[in-house]
């Protein structure tokens, strides 16, 4: 979600093997916990959103106000050195620290994840993460950047696992874009899961990073040509079309092949909104294509934060949690449990 444009130019992953060989890494786990797909972890620089400590309310309870006579770069800076809440998470002050950190959450919480950064920090991740990192990279509609032949030979190299987080969104490129289509047509082709931006950037974004975000392409329904294009194409939308969702539920009622994560909505929003967006999903029929994913990006306490939030929920039951916290997951990736 945050300032770096994390889903653009953040997200590279690579990968050895396969996922059906993954279903030996839970009897594997060390912590004794049930396991958990995180499907939206950012391998990031510590000073990505700006220079460390950045600050961020885990959850907010109220969203900064902009003075229209302020600065966009003012009231972001603001917003992430001085967030307004009392005990804010604090990001990681140089690279190996964020590494570090978060890997040993990652295995204190038994969490695989499909964790996206720049080719050498995802290697790095990958080689100290080991088979709980799944490599994804996402592709860049505006420059065409990777290729689709580079990102077909990725693939055939075992390199990444998915394309994501594609963050066409902060472009002000919709997801039913012509610019997407070939990379839509490749996924299908070769099978691979593509996760895309859909929902909220930070509070501003337009005014300080992103000129050319805007809210209304965050509608899941963009992605109604795209499906029934490509009805084999495995997509999931990031954040789940947070607010609008009318159209997430539509869309997931008409393609039963879609699925949302809940990035970043699950820590930083307020609580009583996450849990009404959350459960109006799953009063809607939809509970299990609705995966966890954290969009941790440089405060390492994030990923707990958001596993918290669902283990927490007063209104899930123990099954429905299950089926967030891994059970849609696996499904959807097709690990072998």
């Amino acid at each position: 979600m945050m300032r770096v444009r994390s889903t653009v130019t953040i997200p590279l992953q690579m990968l050895v093997v396969p996922f059906v060989l993954l279903s030996s890494f839970w009897a594997q786990a060390q912590s004794g916990s049930e396991p958990v797909i995180d499907m939206h972890l950012h391998a990031a620089h510590a000073d990505s959103q700006g220079p460390p400590p950045i600050l961020i309310c885990a959850p907010f309870s109220v969203w900064p106000v902009r003075d229209s006579q302020t600065s966009g770069e003012a009231y972001g800076m603001a917003f992430l050195k001085h967030p307004p809440c009392a005990s804010p998470l604090q990001s990681a002050s140089t690279d190996e620290d964020l590494m570090q950190r978060t890997l040993k959450i990652v295995r204190a919480r038994n969490v695989t994840a499909v964790a996206s950064g720049p080719p050498d920090l995802i290697a790095k991740w990958k080689g100290a993460g080991g088979d709980r990192i799944l490599p994804a990279t996402p592709f860049d509609p505006k420059a065409g950047e990777p290729t689709v032949d580079q990102l077909r030979q990725m693939v055939q190299n075992k390199q990444i696992v998915a394309f994501a987080e594609v963050g066409q969104q902060y472009d002000g490129i919709a997801a039913n874009d012509p610019r997407m289509e070939p990379y839509y047509a490749l996924a299908e082709e070769l099978d691979v899961p593509v996760g895309i931006h859909m929902g909220p950037g930070p509070p501003g974004a337009t005014y300080f990073f992103a000129p050319n975000y805007r809210m209304r392409f965050s509608s899941l329904l963009l992605l109604e040509d795209v499906l029934t294009r490509h009805p084999k194409l495995r997509l999931w939308a990031m954040h789940a079309g947070w607010p609008l969702g009318d159209d997430a539920i539509g869309a997931l009622y008409a393609h039963p092949q879609l699925y949302v994560d809940i990035g970043i909505i699950d820590y930083a929003f307020p609580r009583k909104e996450f849990y009404a967006y959350l459960q109006r999903l799953i009063d809607a029929g939809f509970e299990n294509r609705i995966m966890f994913g954290s969009d941790e990006m440089v405060w390492p306490d994030a990923l707990s934060a958001a596993i918290d939030s669902i283990q927490n929920a007063p209104s899930l039951t123990s099954a429905q949690k299950r089926d967030i916290l891994y059970n849609n997951a696996a499904r959807f990736l097709r690990l072998k449990r």
